[in-house]
């Protein structure tokens, strides 16, 4: 009997293949979110952590050091609703602040479970909550549900993606 690649059962999947099959769909999921404007990029934060913040959690809060970001986390809790929503705004923008400079040194993990301390804070009021009236723009809506659609960890990368990339890394300049 002769062997050729139609022979083996579809069982055998090469590993190497199936990761980057998983990473071709994380690329256009993140490129979508990072097109959004940036009220729409912040209210998909907010939904992202409310809706899967029970899967999100382990992963970032668990394996980040929050504790080196207590500072600007209390800088944030500090501020009025105003220079809240600012601030966040400047992340994506990377508009240069001390805070958002601040924020550029943290690792991607770190990234990640302040984002996700942001949203808990919310919910509390502590941190400017999503307007009650607000309503999500279809753009939100489809980056959304193509987010929802990925595996658990294709969804961490996707927001790892995101959040990495706001603030500004004062090393690199």
């Amino acid at each position: 009997m002769a062997f050729s690649t139609e022979s083996f059962p579809s069982r055998y999947v090469n590993p190497y293949l199936a990761e980057v099959e998983a990473s071709n769909a994380v690329a256009p999921v993140t490129e979508q979110i990072k097109r959004l404007s940036v009220d729409d990029q912040l209210a998909l934060l907010w939904y992202t952590y409310t809706e899967m913040g029970r899967t999100i959690t382990p992963a970032a809060p668990g394996a980040a050091r929050l504790h080196l970001a207590e500072g600007l986390l209390s800088q944030v809790r500090q501020m009025s609703y105003s220079e809240q929503l600012e601030f966040m705004r400047d992340l994506i923008r990377k508009t240069g602040t001390p805070a958002t400079r601040a924020y550029g040194v943290l690792s991607a993990n770190t990234k990640l479970a302040f984002w996700y301390q942001l949203a808990e804070w919310m919910k509390e009021g502590i941190v400017v909550p999503m307007p009650a009236d607000y309503s999500s723009s279809a753009e939100v809506q489809r980056a959304l549900d193509a987010l929802k659609r990925l595996e658990l960890s294709q969804q961490i990368t996707v927001l790892r993606n995101i959040v990495v990339n706001m603030g500004v890394d004062p090393l690199a300049f």
